[in-house]
């Protein structure tokens, strides 16, 4: 008999790059996201295989946000998929299924193919791909950016004015000021809002699956 879905749920898939050559960093990051975020996720960071981890959420800001995050870091292939999830949720992300966990499956997969390590999928296929572009071209924005730039747009982040920026760095007013224009600061606002707009409104209505056709998977 087929299961209820679920709808709009994004699923983060992260594969940490050159694993074998490098420190297991898993571990400490499903921490640390799950210690930050655990109020916001549907299902918890969850160490699924090797360095490998997921997640699960109904807030598009946080999983554009956890993503954009990992991607900067630089350890990390992203997949973020967008489409419905298989009720009533496990209590252990490893133990869910759904349109979303595919497309997150799918999304890590080129992901790791990918000069930027990110890729997206949804079940909204031509909207997902739309989306998937711009979200590059983001991500183009800030492997640009300077450690300069990355100071003042972590300040502003957070919460702190320019003025209030300046006086932390030790910088005038017009010092900041150009940081934030050379850095692309109010275009990476901007271009952020209308992606977590665009994610919220994907198309999560998706055939519901029943056992034999998760079999097929």
């Amino acid at each position: 008999m087929p299961q209820p879905e679920r709808s709009r749920v994004y699923v983060l898939t992260v594969d940490q790059i050159a694993s074998r050559s490098n420190p297991d960093r898993a571990g400490t990051t499903v921490e640390e996201l799950n210690r930050r975020h655990h109020e916001r996720l549907l299902l918890a960071a969850d160490r699924t295989a090797g360095d490998e981890f997921q997640l699960a959420t109904d807030d598009a800001a946080l999983a554009l946000g956890i993503a954009l995050d990992l991607v900067r870091d630089g350890g990390w292939s992203v997949g973020l998929g967008q489409g419905g999830v298989r009720l009533p949720l496990p209590e252990a992300t490893r133990a869910a299924t759904g349109e979303a966990f595919y497309a997150a499956r799918d999304a890590v997969t080129r992901a790791k193919k990918s000069a930027l390590r990110f890729a997206l999928e949804s079940s909204d296929q031509q909207r997902g791909a739309d989306l998937e572009a711009i979200v590059v071209l983001l991500l183009h924005l800030r492997e640009r950016r300077t450690a300069g730039g990355w100071e003042v747009a972590d300040l502003l982040a957070a919460g702190a004015t320019q003025t209030e920026a300046a006086e932390r760095l030790g910088l005038t007013e017009s010092s900041i000021s150009r940081r934030v224009a050379a850095a692309g600061i109010r275009a990476e606002v901007a271009a952020t809002g209308a992606i977590v707009r665009l994610l919220s409104e994907l198309d999560g209505t998706v055939g519901v699956s029943t056992p034999d056709q998760e079999d097929d998977r």
